[in-house]
């Protein structure tokens, strides 16, 4: 069997190995200190959890003393019982003992909760290969894709972070932007959206719909030959479960919760939350590495720490479908990192066959969340916005999600091993393929015409042959009625 359940859910829920915090264990506490220095985050912490996880063992060894001692004495009174002894002064003082083993051990866990919510506060190792900068301005550009349909001749040369590129970026001569595109064209009424749901409601309409779908159904064919297994998941999750896979300052800014039967439950912001969670408390066979999903969901997100941006249109939106690159590897080898590449690859493909121009970045280290060691961005040029937009976030998380989820790397021989041998994850990654409708908006401004939108040619198929889309409003119309 690949993959079996651990019996019981692990109390702990630490996102880094204790044990790198532990010199005396072969840790490097340095080394995590240099990774929050990158993230510009509290290099102190660090000594906060050794400091704690020295005073954790301290009381842990006097916990194993009284045990020790207990276990000693209660050896004394079997002896003195089968001696036919009086041994009433030795039962009294192992109760004795046994309300002071209750009461350093609970002192040691809540030392022990102590420690490890400070470890959870403390982001994964960032590798040398991240920009290390507090500024997006300074994401570092790795790729740039058809930049001739970008920039004029004189301006084509080699630009190395996003700035130097987007000084130079101009809106196209003529171009529309989506947010006039998608009603001219007759895609979505954002004005009804807005009144039966809204701030950011939106109906698809007619061609909007199929032109989703297509997208839709053309992620899954993109995905599904590159050996992606499809996997539709729940739009809600129990709150311990999203807990597991969430950060915390997501709950606030970026989750819904639902009321109604039983407990509250949280609408999900992406299906790479339920796909991590389903492999939760599960043993992974390294014969069954790598494992390579394609989630298809609808996606909600409260957008709290947006407000005020991109309110227009249906480029950032709070329900949305996407289509989720996620996978699993084993922690050995820069497997994780050779996923990292062929996932933002295959991104990059989807793209490419869209006749999308973007480029590739690396995000900054201070840009970072917590769970991801380095990130790639894919963002596509929008000509009637004159800017590059974010499609794809492209994350390798190595075990940092796998431990809080406790998905454990080994064949199921191996649990057994003894309580010398470390305990080894798998290494989870994430990436869009596209987030639809975001998609849609690039799709409208790329392939505007002056009377309506040509379909791309790899998403005909999937609309009934379909090759353009005309006009229904102009913007003259659209402009009077503002």
């Amino acid at each position: 069997q690949a993959a079996t359940v651990v019996p019981s859910w692990s109390a702990r829920e630490e996102m880094l190995d204790i044990n790198l915090f532990r010199t005396e264990k072969g840790g490097n506490p340095d080394l995590i200190r240099e990774s929050q220095r990158r993230r510009f985050a509290k290099v102190e912490a660090v000594d906060e959890v050794i400091a704690t996880d020295v005073e954790w063992r301290q009381l842990q060894f006097q916990v194993d003393e009284l045990r020790a001692q207990h276990g000693k004495l209660n050896k004394e009174v079997a002896m003195r019982k089968k001696a036919k002894e009086d041994a009433d002064d030795l039962i009294a003082k192992a109760k004795e003992m046994d309300g002071n083993i209750k009461a350093k051990e609970a002192e040691c866990d809540v030392v022990s909760a102590k420690r490890d919510e400070l470890v959870k506060g403390i982001g994964n190792l960032v590798p040398d290969s991240v920009p290390v900068s507090n500024n997006e301005d300074e994401n570092a550009i790795v790729r740039v894709s058809d930049l001739d349909k970008v920039l004029p001749a004189d301006l084509m040369k080699e630009y190395k972070t996003v700035k130097e590129l987007d000084d130079v970026v101009k809106k196209g001569e003529g171009k529309l932007s989506h947010v006039d595109l998608v009603q001219m064209l007759g895609l979505a009424d954002t004005d009804r959206g807005a009144t039966v749901g809204g701030s950011r409601g939106y109906f698809l309409m007619g061609d909007g719909v199929l032109l989703n779908q297509a997208l839709i159904n053309y992620g899954l064919s993109f995905l599904v030959p590159r050996g992606y297994v499809p996997l539709q998941t729940p739009f809600f999750m129990q709150k311990e479960a999203m807990a597991a896979v969430a950060q915390l300052a997501q709950f606030d800014d970026e989750l819904y919760k639902v009321s109604g039967e039983g407990e509250d439950k949280y609408l999900i912001a992406t299906s790479e939350q339920p796909i991590a969670a389903y492999h939760r408390n599960l043993w992974m066979d390294p014969k069954e590495l790598p494992k390579k999903y394609c989630g298809i969901s609808t996606c909600f997100r409260k957008e709290v720490g947006s407000h005020g941006r991109d309110t227009l249109g249906i480029f950032r939106v709070h329900q949305f479908e996407k289509i989720e690159q996620f996978c699993l590897t084993t922690p050995d080898d820069d497997k994780s990192w050779e996923m990292l590449e062929s996932m933002i690859t295959a991104s990059e493909g989807f793209y490419k066959s869209l006749g999308i121009p973007y480029r590739v970045v690396t995000i900054v280290s201070g840009a970072l969340n917590d769970a991801a060691a380095k990130k790639y961005d894919l963002e596509a040029f929008f000509p009637g916005s004159g800017a590059y937009r974010e499609l794809v976030s492209c994350s390798n998380c190595t075990d940092y999600q796998a431990r809080r989820l406790e998905t454990r790397f080994g064949a199921a021989g191996q649990k057994k091993a003894g309580a010398g041998q470390s305990k080894q994850y798998v290494h989870m990654l994430n990436s869009t393929l596209t987030a639809t409708e975001r998609t849609l908006c690039c799709l409208v401004e790329n392939y505007q015409t002056d009377k309506g939108m040509n379909v791309p040619e790899v998403l005909q198929p999937f609309m009934g042959g379909k090759t353009f889309i005309p006009f229904v409003k102009q913007l003259k119309d659209l402009k009077d009625k503002k």
